[in-house]
């Protein structure tokens, strides 16, 4: 069985993020596994801007999650509609203490806790272009083979 630390380390490589968001990326990765999706955490977008979680199915369905630890990330973060343009689909993943209320009504919803999570409210689909999506795509497998190569050869990714 994998260890939680290697399981956090996939999820959320540079440690910049709260012990909750932790727990949110965790739960909210757990429960995309189970829809079909494989997720990368804190993936690069072509706008210069840096995704908290990016899942991608057998489909090429790409939603993108935007982690929400409290009312005052929420209210300090206006980067978020930047996403739409590299997704399907756009949710908000945080814990059960934020009142759904205050996300914005044309995103999704997924209420998250260190161990598991539950899809609150679908979000609508905005088909992504065929170049957008062919972009997203190798950025999301050059990512994970990345963290895969950096797992399986960590003397390998020393700082140089």
């Amino acid at each position: 069985m994998e260890s939680e630390a290697v399981h956090i380390a996939m999820l959320l490589p540079d440690r910049r993020q709260s012990e909750t968001a932790l727990k949110i990326a965790r739960g909210t990765s757990r429960l995309l596994r189970s829809l079909g999706f494989a997720c990368v955490a804190e993936l690069p977008l072509p706008s210069g801007r840096r995704a908290d979680l990016v899942a991608l199915n057998e489909r090429g369905e790409i939603w993108i999650i935007e982690i929400k630890s409290s009312l005052e990330d929420l209210r300090a973060d206006q980067k978020w509609p930047d996403y739409r343009a590299h997704c399907d689909r756009l949710f908000f993943a945080v814990t059960q203490d934020l009142p759904c209320e205050i996300f914005p009504p044309d995103t999704g919803l997924i209420v998250a806790d260190g161990y598991s999570a539950h899809l609150h409210c679908e979000a609508p689909e905005h088909r992504l272009a065929a170049p957008t999506r062919k972009v997203m795509m190798l950025r999301f497998a050059l990512a994970a083979a990345q963290r895969l190569n950096r797992l399986n050869d960590p003397q390998g990714f020393a700082e140089s």
